[in-house]
């Protein structure tokens, strides 16, 4: 003799289940979703940096005096690589720059500046800024001796 029965416990499970089921989807998606959140915050996106110089730096003909500064990215959704020069508490444009792309092998956590070698008498001028966890940042030229750079008071 064979019995078989589909027990009423299985059937309002089943009910049970399908009921949940988009809400469970939801809740995890969403859970999922918001670890992405945190990378796209604005200061990633522009690349906003904040710089203090202890003696004048020249960008691209621009002469900075010894101050603080902040670099960023003036379109992070272009293909274009303009660089914008702020003041010190960013309310104030001294120069717009276009840099080319640079990369390096290890990136690191902290925002990193190189300068090229200057000849004696003439500021030094900024050559590679990367921003902190990229592989890839941005050269600017080497400046043509024979320029005369403008110059910018500091913190205006």
């Amino acid at each position: 003799m064979r019995l078989t029965s589909t027990p009423k416990l299985n059937k309002e499970k089943t009910t049970t289940m399908k009921h949940y089921l988009p809400l469970l989807t939801t809740v995890a998606m969403s859970l999922m979703s918001s670890t992405f959140i945190p990378s796209l915050k604005a200061g990633n996106l522009d690349k906003q940096t904040a710089i203090t110089i202890s003696e004048p730096v020249s960008v691209e003909g621009t002469m900075l005096p010894a101050g603080k500064y902040v670099l960023r990215l003036q379109d992070p959704s272009s293909s274009r690589d303009l660089i914008s020069i702020f003041n010190g508490d960013g309310t104030r444009l001294i120069a717009t720059v276009l840099a080319l792309h640079a990369y390096r092998l290890e990136p690191t956590g902290e925002s990193e500046f190189k300068f090229y070698k200057s000849v004696a008498g003439q500021p030094t001028a900024l050559h590679t800024w990367f921003y902190p966890g990229d592989d890839s940042g941005w050269e600017f030229p080497q400046p043509k001796q024979a320029a005369t750079p403008v110059s910018v008071e500091a913190g205006q």
